[in-house]
């Protein structure tokens, strides 16, 4: 297996030149990301974020505007008195507005909608709500050299119904296309 990945890595490492060749302007089209970070919840203990993001960017001369959308799980949440509460997925789909400020470094906002599952355990018995919310958040993009991989890092806040709140640290590494 890691023969496999060995080679795949090899692989596109190799091929890498022919993408930058493309006329296509950096930080334009889809991409698909993994992301990672850091998880806090009103209320709750902190934990580790990680999922999937993926979205489409239109550029026009130095701005940049996309849609996206994210579905991760955290490790986020606090037992007490018998009783788990866990922060689980978080589904966003929104929008962000960003700047090229160098061919290789584009800085930009996000608004979107975030929906959120929090699950309770006691005795055994796990019951599920979710709740609806409100994301804001900032970041910066940076492509790695002139492959079509970029690395991308965020402050998001997220205002839930019912008075919960979520700040999130992320780092992502994102595949172009």
């Amino acid at each position: 297996m890691r023969t496999i990945l060995a080679a795949a890595v090899l692989a596109a490492c190799s091929v890498t030149p022919a993408f930058a060749q493309d006329s296509a302007p950096r930080f334009s089209g889809g991409h698909v990301e993994a992301i990672t970070g850091y998880d806090h919840v009103t209320d709750g203990d902190d934990g580790i974020l990680y999922g999937l993001g993926g979205g489409y960017d239109f550029r026009n001369g130095n701005f940049v505007f996309g849609i996206e959308g994210e579905v991760l799980e955290s490790t986020a949440g606090e037992c007490g008195g018998g009783i788990c509460i866990d922060a689980s997925r978080d589904v966003y789909i929104g929008g962000r507005v960003g700047a090229v400020v160098n061919d290789n470094v584009l800085i930009y906002g996000k608004l979107g909608y975030s929906n959120a599952r929090i699950e309770a355990t006691s005795g055994g018995t796990t019951v599920h709500d979710t709740v609806d919310g409100i994301r804001g958040g900032v970041g910066v993009e940076i492509t790695l050299g002139n492959s079509p991989l970029t690395l991308r890092t965020e402050y998001r806040y997220t205002n839930y119904e019912q008075g919960g709140e979520r700040h999130q640290g992320t780092l992502g590494l994102a595949y172009r296309f």
